[in-house]
């Protein structure tokens, strides 16, 4: 039996339904990413399946015992106590049968094991904790219950790389069942082992991982559009027929009126792909050569150490990432640099022509106060865009902001409403500056990978703190990396780079590749330094050959299988494709997936033959 089983659920809260009779199970040992755009209905399936709300129709089967832990995405209001206090109050609601029952001192030991893996303070108040640390501190609440369903609503926001890395891999080792909402790709395509997609009210059961996922996606909306414009085209041919008049009274054409009232009321129930946002960067005039030099910069709060002898140089184009962790003082870094914060040792210089944009993390720019429209127009109805003038409610609605909501106020507004309204604020002003405080927490996607985009074409200079391990590998030239004691070191490229780096340059803990036994058994015979001198005999000579002509012929014969492969994605991706004979449907996704089977051993097959032949 599933875990959790959702049969024919509806709910909604005004409007369009979130869930639309959907279906799902959730089976012991899945890992679900559950994925869609903000504001369709993600973190009201979480807590419809933790039991926090109840479906307008439709049944939720929960199997007995069953233990849920959720993490939500903003932090409660109203947890008071220590850090400690508030682990243990995960255990507080954990059902309880016989052969469950902990003696108090298991579960304080419980409790002390998960603080100390999690890296808290038992005895810090929970109130004066950072929204991060306040994270790590429920995520330490949910598993303490030892759930056997875990349901993550943006784990990683607020979070800092080395402790998204450090959740990778304790939810790897933790081997449970996982149901999890997030906007970062590595984490997604570390983790998933099924993806779920809400969509409109619909519920797209993939079964695949996210790699696989954003290929059949692709094919799934080419095969909707096609599909929707042979619609729309027939709806328009009928619609002029029925202009004509008196043809579409007459008794023999009855029928064909009421194919068209069908077809109208087939149109209004589309729920159409909702927009995208669009974005762009003004740049009125170029900066100096040279943005920003620092020389010997150090600072301090107290006996705590930020920076110590501190140097870089910033010139224009470049994109630098700052990575650190929580605390370290990455935001203090840019106040620093921006000549906002004076240092205590060390000098900042600027170069000239500096037009500076800053998103803050903390969104602190933003006026509760005000409505949508004044936070970015200040009064105005117009903003100038690139030296054109255009209506400002228009310019909003670029970023998914409805006329009929532009003079609400911001207060209403969610984590990543309210930072697609910072966006809109700090791409209305020319700026050749670009510094951007954690700009990718709350985001979806779709929106991070549009902002990604921008970044990449814009001309100017980019300060950018993010834990997002794909947007700093996709986006930066330089890296920044704190090291938590004061000191900055500085690489070339993104995080990926950045621990190459780390890895060969640390020999105490080398990562060598398994070598095959009859290699090993040869090295140990023939010294390092004769190795390559040494004459092959003639089986061994042979063996070569027919390795190397297999690595030769390895990639057409990769290419060959994805080809197929992605004809049977666009094939399955079509609605007709189900309406085929059952039989052949099965065979179509059996192939899929042994074809996924062979891939995988083709890819390892060559990693293999490059590294026997290397040796």
């Amino acid at each position: 039996m599933a875990l959790i089983s959702l049969q024919e659920v509806s709910l909604g809260f005004g409007g369009p339904l979130l869930l639309d009779k959907v279906n799902l199970q959730i089976e012991r040992g899945e890992w679900v990413g559950l994925l869609g755009r903000n504001g369709m209905g993600k973190t009201t399936l979480l807590k419809l399946i933790n039991g926090d709300i109840s479906p307008e129709s439709g049944n939720v089967t929960r199997q007995q015992n069953v233990r849920v832990a959720y993490l939500p995405q903003e932090v409660p209001l109203g947890l008071t106590g220590t850090v400690s206090d508030i682990v243990a109050g995960g255990l507080e609601t954990m059902p309880i049968s016989g052969a469950d029952v902990e003696a108090p001192w298991q579960q304080q030991l419980q409790v002390e094991q998960i603080i100390s893996r999690i890296q808290l303070d038992p005895a810090a108040p929970f109130d004066r904790l950072s929204a991060g640390m306040k994270r790590r501190t429920l995520l330490a609440r949910g598993l303490v219950r030892k759930p056997d369903l875990l349901l993550l609503d943006e784990p990683t926001n607020h979070l800092d790389i080395d402790t998204i890395n450090w959740l990778e891999d304790f939810l790897i080792r933790w081997g449970g069942t996982l149901l999890f909402v997030t906007h970062d790709r590595v984490f997604l395509q570390k983790l998933t082992t099924r993806t779920v997609e809400l969509d409109r009210g619909r519920l797209y059961d993939w079964n695949c991982d996210y790699p696989t996922f954003l290929q059949r996606k692709e094919a799934l909306l080419t095969a909707e559009q096609e599909q929707n414009a042979i619609f729309d085209k027939k709806l328009a041919q009928e619609e002029q027929w029925i202009r004509q008049g008196i043809e579409a009274r007459r008794t023999r054409n009855e029928g064909r009126v009421r194919a068209l009232k069908r077809l109208r009321e087939i149109r209004r129930e589309r729920r159409e792909q909702p927009g995208k946002v669009r974005m762009q960067i003004q740049s009125d005039r170029r900066s100096g050569k040279l943005v920003i030099e620092a020389e010997g910069v150090g600072y301090a709060f107290g006996d705590r150490v930020i920076l110590k002898d501190f140097i870089t140089t910033v010139q224009r184009g470049d994109k630098v990432g700052i990575i650190g962790p929580n605390g370290s003082g990455k935001t203090t870094l840019l106040r620093i640099l921006l000549g906002e914060l004076a240092p205590q040792q060390g000098s900042v210089s600027h170069g000239t022509n500096l037009e500076v944009a800053y998103f803050d993390q903390l969104r602190s720019q933003l006026d509760e106060s005000k409505s949508i429209m004044d936070n970015v127009g200040q009064g105005g109805d117009t903003i100038t865009i690139n030296g054109r003038s255009r209506n400002l409610v228009g310019y909003l609605e670029d970023f998914l902001f409805t006329r009929e909501r532009v003079h609400a106020p911001i207060s209403a507004l969610s984590g990543g409403e309210r930072n697609r309204l910072l966006l809109a604020r700090l791409f209305a002003r020319p700026a050749n500056l670009l510094v951007m405080d954690e700009p990718t927490n709350d985001l979806d996607i779709d929106t991070l990978e549009i902002l990604e985009d921008l970044l990449l074409e814009y001309p100017g200079t980019l300060l950018l703190v993010s834990h997002d391990r794909a947007f700093l590998n996709n986006l930066v030239t330089t890296t920044l990396i704190f090291d938590g004691n004061g000191r900055v070191s500085e690489i070339v490229g993104g995080y990926d780079d950045w621990q190459q780096q780390s890895q060969a340059e640390s020999p105490a803990q080398p990562e060598e590749k398994p070598r095959k036994p009859e290699a090993a058994a040869r090295s140990q015979k023939v010294p390092a330094a004769d190795a390559s001198r040494r004459k092959l005999s003639y089986k061994e000579q042979r063996a070569l050959e027919a390795q190397q002509r297999e690595l030769a012929e390895l990639p057409q014969r990769i290419e060959d299988l994805e080809a197929e492969q992605s004809q049977l994605n666009t094939a399955m991706a079509s609605p007709e494709f189900y309406q085929r004979d059952g039989r052949e449907i099965s065979q179509a996704v059996s192939r899929l997936q042994e074809l996924e089977a062979i891939l995988a051993q083709a890819y390892q097959r060559w990693e293999t033959l490059e590294r026997d032949l290397a040796e």
